[in-house]
């Protein structure tokens, strides 16, 4: 009867998801495919707002690395959001541009307006995000592919913009510091 108990936790460890994670209830897959490649979750984070939980950030990369320069290097990669709340587009929108502005000089800015322009249409025309929306940035061949809820909406070229994109998170002055640590695996 031992050994029969034991051969049962042993297959109920066995088929556990090996590192499955999850934050506020958003359950984050160990892995996802870009581009016909297989990515493992690199860090996850809770992004707050003064004292509100907005959204769970997750990152994908072909390997797992520790340093925000590895991530740019890195391809293809994702981000993944999972909303915790609603919040309108004008909302959105300005912290990404606020992360984009913290991490990119005036000419950097001026240089991918056109691609920051392409991507206030899209939030715009989506409006308020409501919770347990998914956004997807995926980052691949030069593009910024973004999806929400599976549907694609955008691609959006240019290898400078989706880096700007991403060091809103990952650069020197992160949306969130914290955040920032966890996608990067601390």
């Amino acid at each position: 009867m031992n050994s029969r108990f034991m051969m049962l936790m042993l297959t109920g460890l066995l088929s556990a998801p090996a590192g499955a994670v999850e934050i506020e209830g958003v359950k984050l897959a160990d892995t996802a495919t870009v581009a016909g490649r297989d990515l493992v979750l690199n860090g996850a984070g809770l992004r707050k707002r003064l004292l509100f939980d907005v959204y769970v950030a997750s990152l994908y990369l072909p390997a797992k690395v520790s340093a925000a320069a590895a991530v740019l290097a890195a391809e293809p990669r994702r981000v993944e959001i999972h909303m915790l709340r609603e919040v309108g587009a004008d909302v959105f929108l300005e912290t990404l541009k606020d992360g984009i502005e913290a991490n990119t000089s005036q000419t950097e800015r001026d240089a991918i307006e056109p691609q920051i322009s392409q991507l206030a249409k899209v939030i715009t025309a989506i409006g308020e995000t409501k919770n347990g929306d998914a956004i997807t940035l995926d980052f691949v061949a030069g593009n910024t592919v973004v999806t929400i809820n599976g549907a694609e909406k955008t691609r959006i070229a240019g290898e400078q913009f989706n880096r700007a994109l991403l060091n809103a998170w990952l650069g020197d002055h992160p949306v969130q510091a914290d955040l920032k640590k966890a996608m990067l695996g601390g």
